[in-house]
């Protein structure tokens, strides 16, 4: 329904195991060398286990897929199975005629199993048998396949078993009644489901083999499809495919995290939330207490220090009376957060980025990224330093940790030389960079306006409008006319171009435009009207502050 609209041939998110989709991440390489191993080397048992839809199956049809000529193999699908069955079906897979009056027989399927795997191996084949779903077996086809492996020769086993199976059939093996073919296990692997950047990889990788040449999810949708369905690729397969259903219907090309929370919600049958949501409340919740506690603490110190007042004896005559108290120092970080209440809730940091970029921003159901989006602007979170975001020259919400459970937002405004401006709701302050590494570690999201949306990866051998924009850019900073600016092709020239660039700005030089060359390239041709970091001058070039002023009564 949806393949012209994204310009994709086939389905990316099939829930049908196909190896040409089977990705191979840091756990599936592992089970797929394991199972590999099983193959081509012989003796016991290998066990795969791993949970619901984590690619178990598609492991196997990759397997299957990849199996050197010399190997026989035996599949069996269905192990609910008796032991006559179950032996039945091994011959069957491996095309061993059974006589009729031997079907009846454990002792004469066996025996006729046997003489096959004899001249197989005398031939130079490997006979593996594969059984999948293998925590369904009953205690007495696991003892008949415990069996299977006597079949041997002097020097090796003449058939080599691999069960797959879910988590519970380690809980089967186990068994104190199990235990000699637990010990015949020779290796036992189990499949994990796919962390964050894997998973991003894999629906790229999907999206790629069905032939889409775009990216059709935005970074933020791709967390959201990491978190909804912690890694496990079927499930990351049915948000994806409900999420490109409803872009379709919504005449969306582009995907964002809101859409495909919506999609999730629709197949796990209940609302969710954004994942800021949870720690926000938590935050306003501590952020409450605190509150509380510091009126509570104010108001005894009040009452105290008038009561030393009342105590205090009277200035001697001729004593000097200061006019005003000098100033008081100014709050540590510490302190701002502590009494910073809503002022950095998520919302609240969102909605001063959003006004810094003359845009409205709506607190509620749709993410802010998604309504960044909306407005032309995309979200860019990463771990960076304030070096590189001086580059950047743009302003950042930073995301601050008290060192408890409480969680802060701020809007970087400024950087100078040893401090930062931060906005904090409707307060701006400033604070040293050394109080500020106290709280920060990193963790930042910024707003860029790209001139050609979706921001592509741009790379050697690219066209496009998005490759023009990027050599006018360029040309621009190095102050050269636009006007040369004709090829929409990546080529050396090009590269060239991107590598000075870079190693102007102490950015790794491959020549690749990717999202840090083209956000620092964006900072320093800034449009009229858009945010930039402001500069902060040093504390030495700043007018003092006034004196305090002192009268002193008659003599």
């Amino acid at each position: 329904m949806y393949l012209a609209f994204f310009g994709i041939t086939e389905k990316p998110f099939a829930i049908t195991p196909d190896p040409r989709y089977l990705y191979l991440g840091r756990h599936h390489a592992d089970a797929l060398a394991h199972l590999v191993y099983g193959i081509n080397d012989a003796g016991g048992f290998i066990q795969l286990t791993g949970e619901v839809g984590t690619g178990k199956t598609t492991t196997i049809r990759s397997l299957l897929a990849r199996a050197p000529k010399n190997a026989e193999i035996a599949l069996v699908i269905n192990p609910r199975l008796s032991p006559l069955d179950f032996l039945q079906t091994i011959c069957e897979e491996l095309g061993i005629g059974v006589a009729e009056g031997a079907v009846d027989s454990a002792k004469d399927m066996v025996d006729q199993l046997n003489n096959y795997l004899l001249r197989a191996h005398a031939a130079g084949r490997r006979v593996v048998l594969i059984v999948d779903e293998a925590q369904n077996l009953s205690v007495e086809v696991l003892e008949q396949v415990r069996l299977l492996t006597n079949l041997e020769t002097a020097s090796q086993k003449l058939l080599q078993i691999i069960l797959i199976g879910q988590p519970e059939l380690r809980d089967l093996l186990a068994r104190n009644d199990l235990r000699q073919l637990a010990q015949r296990v020779t290796a036992r692997f189990h499949l994990q489901p796919l962390d964050r950047e894997e998973t991003v990889a894999y629906v790229r990788h999907r999206l790629r083999i069905a032939g889409s040449t775009s990216e059709i999810f935005s970074t933020g949708a791709l967390r959201e499809i990491h978190r909804l369905s912690g890694g496990v690729p079927r499930v990351i397969n049915i948000i994806s495919d409900r999420a490109l259903l409803g872009a379709y219907t919504q005449d969306h090309h582009h995907i964002g995290s809101s859409l495909v929370r919506h999609a999730a919600s629709e197949i796990f049958g209940e609302r969710l939330a954004p994942p800021w949501l949870t720690p926000l409340i938590a935050t306003l919740c501590l952020l409450l207490a605190v509150a509380v506690a510091g009126f509570l603490w104010h108001q005894s110190s009040a009452t105290r220090a008038a009561a030393a007042t009342a105590a205090a004896p009277a200035p001697a005559p001729g004593t000097a009376k200061i006019s005003a108290p000098p100033p008081a120092p100014a709050p540590s970080l510490a302190q701002l957060l502590a009494t910073a209440g809503e002022s950095t809730s998520a919302d609240t940091a969102f909605a001063g980025l959003f006004r810094l970029w003359n845009v409205q921003y709506v607190a509620g159901p749709t993410d802010p990224c998604t309504q960044a989006e909306s407005k032309g602007l995309y979200c860019v979170t990463l771990r960076s330093s304030l070096a590189q975001l001086h580059e950047f020259a743009r302003p950042a919400i930073l995301m601050l940790g008290d060192g408890g459970a409480a969680s802060h937002q701020a809007v970087l405004t400024g950087i100078g030389a040893d401090s930062v401006a931060l906005q904090l709701g409707a307060k701006s302050v400033e604070v040293p960079i050394a109080d500020l590494s106290r709280y920060w570690r990193g963790d930042c999201v910024l707003l860029w306006r790209p001139l050609t949306p979706p921001v592509p990866e741009l790379r050697p051998g690219m066209r496009g409008p998005a490759v023009r924009a990027l050599r006018v850019q360029l040309l621009q900073v190095n102050g050269g006319s636009p006007s040369g600016a004709q090829s929409t092709g990546y080529d050396a020239e090009l590269s060239r171009l991107v590598e000075d660039f870079q190693r102007a700005h102490h950015l790794p030089v491959d020549g690749i435009a990717g999202i840090e060359t083209q956000l620092i390239l964006d900072g320093e041709l800034a449009a009229p009207g858009s945010p930039i970091l402001q500069n902060l001058a040093p504390p030495a070039a700043r007018p003092a502050p006034a004196a305090a002023t002192t009268s002193a009564t008659p003599g």
